[in-house]
């Protein structure tokens, strides 16, 4: 955790005066339900106990000035002059202030110092806690008025316009939403949500970094979509009232898309499949089944890998050794794929025995170092300071 009291001294040393407030917007981890966003279905996440931190203070003038402890890097800009950069950190926050303004409200130049603890690369979305971050901490500061889904929404908009990624809301949505101790089971069509109880028990959560990212990733994901549109397609010409795999059978796939397109036919059946493994989930969760929960991780790694094929040599090694040990309940890679973490439910305590055991062999297999990365739940974004 980032001592907020370091943060505002860093803040004086860089501005010459303590910030006016700090915002905090956590990373997230997704329970089940992966690339379901995108296909108006649902999600299970939740924010943790690793987060970005953003101070700010007005300035009497229309320049923004920012700093990240990360890159030891400064920036500024003057408002009437915000476009992307080149230099990349600096977007998703200038994102986050291009969407305040197309939405006609009012801020001055300001001060911002930037510093977090969530890994980057892990899939654990540190973009988004810096988008949720710099939104939550402008509202305050400006008093801008904007309620927690809104936040969410600009988030998501800034890294659709200023990142260059189309992701879906999961990752804003949790960064600024969640609860301690509950996952978000979000309807990404409505993004209506209710709060589940996640009580572990004996149990907790461990991540296992691969520490890989494979170059794939960007142009699968998209391959995965256009796949998931194509079958949506497909069942439109029989089915009119069909909008996004969300209404769609495994019966209609199997009548209009397997006999046209295979590969849009497996993609469609993994997400049709895999919101019902939410379902599952979710019940198992609300009456304590926590064994049932992981065996539907466990299925669901299955249909990322092998069917929708966003996995990786080094997630599947991962996942497939720690079903070996009963402390073990649940695990399957998380994320977009080819790469970042898998999520596992461990027995409390095993952990560091787990990582032990699968260290070595996953440095004499792929020549990579395995970091664990421990995690409990968190609130989404709010002030510190």
């Amino acid at each position: 955790m980032i001592d907020k009291h370091q943060i505002s001294i860093r803040f004086k040393e860089l501005y010459g005066s303590e910030p006016t407030l700090i915002s905090k917007s956590p990373g997230r981890i997704n329970i089940i339900g992966e690339h379901t966003d995108y296909n108006e279905g649902f999600v299970l996440p939740t924010a943790i106990d690793k987060a970005v931190y953003v101070a700010l203070s007005k300035r009497d003038d229309s320049e923004i000035h920012l700093f990240a402890e990360d890159f030891n890097e400064s920036f500024s800009i003057d408002l009437k002059d915000i476009k992307p950069t080149e230099k990349g950190w600096p977007n998703y926050i200038l994102g986050v202030v291009n969407q305040i303004l197309s939405r006609g409200l009012k801020i001055s130049g300001f001060n911002l110092y930037i510093n977090g603890d969530i890994p980057v690369g892990a899939g654990l979305s540190s973009s988004a806690a810096v988008e949720c971050a710099t939104g939550f901490g402008l509202n305050a500061l400006f008093d801008l008025g904007l309620d927690k889904v809104s936040i969410a929404k600009i988030g998501q908009l800034a890294e659709h316009t200023y990142a260059g990624v189309k992701c879906g809301i999961m990752d804003q949505f949790a960064s600024v939403l969640s609860k301690e101790n509950h996952v978000v089971r979000l309807d990404c069509r409505d993004l209506s949500y209710t709060y589940v109880p996640l009580e572990l028990g004996d149990y907790e959560i461990v991540l296992l970094n691969t520490n890989v990212k494979h170059s794939l990733a960007s142009s699968a994901y998209n391959d995965r979509r256009h796949s998931c549109e194509r079958a949506v397609s497909l069942v439109q010409e029989k089915y009119k009232d069909v909008n996004s795999l969300r209404d769609v059978t495994l019966d209609m796939l199997v009548e209009l898309v397997k006999p046209v397109d295979e590969d849009s036919f497996v993609k469609a059946k993994f997400v049709v499949e895999e919101n019902k493994r939410l379902e599952k989930a979710c019940s198992a969760m609300e009456s304590g089944d926590i064994a049932e929960m992981g065996k539907q991780m466990f299925q669901a790694h299955k249909g990322l890998s092998q069917e929708y094929e966003v996995s990786c040599k080094e997630l599947d090694f991962l996942v497939d050794k720690a079903k070996a040990f009963p402390e073990v309940l649940g695990a399957r890679m998380m994320g977009g794929g080819f790469g970042g973490c898998t999520i596992n439910i461990v027995k409390k305590g095993f952990g560091h025995e787990l990582v032990e055991a699968l260290a070595p062999a996953y440095k004499n297999e792929f020549n990579l170092e395995l970091t664990p990365i421990f995690v409990k739940t968190d609130n989404g974004s709010e002030l510190v300071y």
